[in-house]
């Protein structure tokens, strides 16, 4: 069905399914977690070990998201959100809306990726010298070790960094640009001209399923080594 014409005679914008359900609940899943491993890293020793759940849960979703980037629904695959510096420099000259991550916001995203995957691999190593280790602190030595913590403490400050940066965009395209980035992200809905639908559907979320189960058992495989 045609949608019917607006007063200047130009179409509405139409709800378009641009995020699937497992990419959303990748998104609020990661949110909560990095939350809660910044504060249980803070509270003291006796929620060290939750700190640690907490981060093998991360690398998880993190090992799904670079799976779903390869084999997800459109918008979530790497191909279609990563672009080159042409579309970079278009989008900073035009600044349309576009379905999904723009071209500039993508380039967030995958620094935040990367560098949680990375926070996630030194923790697996990182030391205290005192009461906690990583699980995997025995096969590497003492100097490696200390290294890899040191690595684990500096990201954890390049990842506030980068996520008060991403809070800072959204809120400025909320408040300057009058574009909600949020409940787009809740309900997977943008309101859009000729775009592409984003598969939804119950294949597709049994994909994301058996992925998610893949990573977990990466992590659980490596955790255990």
């Amino acid at each position: 069905m045609t949608p019917a014409p607006a007063s200047g005679g130009s179409p509405q914008p139409i709800r378009v399914r641009v995020w699937d359900l497992p990419t959303r609940l990748f998104h609020w899943a990661l949110t909560a977690l990095v939350i809660f491993s910044f504060v249980s890293a803070k509270v003291g020793v006796d929620w060290i070990q939750w700190h640690a759940y907490s981060g093998y849960t991360i690398l998880t979703l993190i090992l799904f998201r670079l799976l779903w980037g390869l084999a997800g629904s459109h918008y979530a695959r790497f191909e279609t959100f990563l672009r080159g510096p042409r579309a970079i420099a278009s989008f900073l000259r035009d600044g349309a809306a576009v379905a999904g991550h723009n071209p500039l916001g993508a380039l967030s995203i995958l620094a935040i990726l990367l560098s949680l995957l990375l926070q996630g691999a030194t923790g697996l190593f990182a030391t205290d010298d005192i009461v906690s280790e990583g699980p995997l602190m025995k096969l590497v030595s003492h100097s490696t070790g200390a290294l890899l913590t040191r690595v684990h403490r500096w990201n954890a400050k390049a990842l506030i960094a980068l996520t008060v940066l991403h809070v800072a965009a959204v809120l400025y395209y909320l408040l300057a640009r009058h574009r909600n980035l949020i409940v787009p992200m809740l309900t997977g809905d943008q309101h859009l001209d000729g775009a592409t639908a984003a598969e939804d559907d119950l294949a597709t979320r049994i994909r994301a399923a058996l992925l998610c189960a893949i990573a977990a058992g990466l992590v659980a495989y490596v955790v255990n080594l």
